[in-house]
């Protein structure tokens, strides 16, 4: 059966496989990005949320079966707070009234394998207070300093993964039959990480930092047909599950913890 998704980040890279994919499956997509998308907009700005909650209803009628928010930067400065973290939970909190009408609806985010290493306390904090000014604030600082601005893209997805924990069993998202979940991805070719992974040499050490034992680096399509499946009617009841698609990274660095 068709299904209408809402796609954030759909020009490149996780977001524009997810598309294509579905739309290869016979769904509708409206596909959301700074450009080179059904609508465009900032995530990064609140006229620019708004407005597209709006924009989605509009183009939609009303009426959507599934949200992936995959749009997300790993800039070192205050621009991967206001889109990692605020973007993300106002697309998935904004667009949640249009999900009622579906029989099978479902909400998926992308956090991050970068999730795992220690945060910034101070961001992290503000992040879960959703405190946007004083976030910003704080990644404002992170990014003046030396090799700081490193930390902000981690804190961000940690947030992100914190607040899917929180809100996956409550009232407006389970309680009205909505699966809240994310992934997590190790690292993806995409344009974001393509000066990380730009020469041997680069790869190398990158994969001295993100350990993916299991057949390595790998394409945004990898991602999309998780994140296909977990948007999908066959998914009824994973509940504020962070899924790791990382090649082993959880593993090697949590061993055999679970939380």
């Amino acid at each position: 059966m068709s299904r209408t998704y809402v796609v954030t980040g759909s020009a490149s890279g996780i977001g524009e496989a997810t598309r294509q994919l579905l739309i290869e499956r016979g769904h509708t997509v409206i596909g959301v990005d700074l450009k080179d998308a059904d609508i465009e907009v900032d995530l990064a700005t609140a006229d620019g949320r708004m407005s597209f909650a709006q924009e989605v209803a509009d183009v939609s009628g009303g009426s959507i079966d599934a949200v992936l928010a995959i749009a997300g930067v790993a800039s070192p400065d205050p621009t991967a707070v206001a889109v990692n973290f605020f973007g993300t939970i106002a697309t998935l909190e904004n667009l949640r009234p249009l999900l009622a009408t579906s029989p099978a609806p479902r909400a998926v985010a992308v956090t991050s394998m970068a999730s795992l290493y220690e945060p910034d306390d101070p961001l992290l904090t503000a992040l879960l207070d959703e405190d946007e000014p004083r976030a910003l604030a704080r990644a404002r600082e992170l990014a003046a300093g030396e090799d700081r601005g490193a930390l902000i893209y981690g804190t961000t997805k940690r947030a992100l993964a914190r607040w899917i924990r929180r809100n996956a069993a409550t009232q407006p998202w389970a309680g009205e039959s909505i699966p809240l979940n994310a992934i997590a991805p190790g690292v993806v070719r995409t344009p974001m990480t393509a000066e990380l992974t730009a020469t041997p040499e680069a790869s190398v050490q990158l994969a001295q930092m993100v350990p993916m034992p299991l057949n390595g680096f790998f394409e945004p399509r990898s991602a999309a047909y998780l994140l296909a499946w977990l948007s999908s009617e066959e998914n009824a009841h994973l509940c504020g599950q962070v899924i790791f698609i990382d090649g082993g990274s959880d593993v090697v660095i949590r061993g055999d913890a679970t939380w």
